[in-house]
């Protein structure tokens, strides 16, 4: 059997959030325990849960994606954090792996790559959507 890996989605979007639950819902090996609307309430959850993976939104408030990833990694630096973005500039994906996150994919990102970043970054490696690793 497949080792299960605990995951927290972090979307101010509820529609974006619910899907991205149901599409992980339906793949064994992946478990979500917890859902927040914002960056704060990432934080907070993460501290309460520590996921294996946290699905960060980037633009959140009143705390944003990039200052939830920052404080994360500081106390919880073991959690892998992929950014999920409707951002496509490699401004955004750099900014938010230079503060430790694991992957960055974009929102318009088929669910089977989002199943395969998420895979990809727990058994250790890292993931960037395919629209954005050619201008990085």
């Amino acid at each position: 059997m497949e080792k299960q890996f605990t995951i927290v989605i972090a979307d101010d979007n509820t529609f974006f959030r619910e899907s991205i639950r149901m599409v992980l819902s339906s793949v064994d090996h992946l478990l979500i325990v917890g859902e927040a609307t914002n960056g704060e309430e990432a934080i907070q959850l993460v501290s309460q849960v520590l996921p294996d993976i946290v699905l960060m939104d980037i633009n959140m408030s009143p705390v944003n994606g990039f200052e939830a990833t920052r404080k994360i990694m500081k106390h919880h630096p073991h959690v892998k954090v992929i950014g999920l973005s409707l951002h496509k500039e490699a401004s955004y994906c750099k900014n938010l792996m230079r503060l430790g996150a694991k992957g960055y994919l974009t929102k318009s990102a088929p669910h089977t790559e989002i199943i395969a970043a998420i895979t990809e970054i727990a058994d250790g490696g890292r993931y960037i959507d395919k629209d954005i690793i050619g201008s990085l």
